[in-house]
């Protein structure tokens, strides 16, 4: 599991043995050393049929916990995506 849940709740779709998942891990810990109240919970899509449906080719995946919309772009950050790309989203 990730940072504890805080002020953002996030979650970040991912999986084992997913480097690139582990490179959406990274930056959410170095974002993380700026903002103390960053929080997110990893899940493991295949544990979840309708996770992995949906996440499966797009892995890593962070969402915003809270989202009410059905704005992907803005609820969601598919990967490939860097630390300004992750800031904005924060932001946001």
């Amino acid at each position: 599991m990730g940072g504890m849940m805080n002020e953002v709740p996030l979650i970040l779709y991912s999986t084992d043995g997913c480097h690139l998942c582990e490179e959406a891990e990274a930056l959410l810990r170095a974002q993380q050393a700026h903002n103390k109240d960053l929080g997110w919970q990893v899940i493991d899509i295949a544990n979840d049929d309708v996770l992995f449906d949906r996440y499966g080719w797009l892995i890593p995946v962070l969402r915003k916990a809270d989202a009410v919309t059905t704005d992907t772009a803005a609820s969601e950050l598919r990967w490939p995506f860097d630390a300004q790309a992750l800031s904005e989203f924060l932001a946001g």
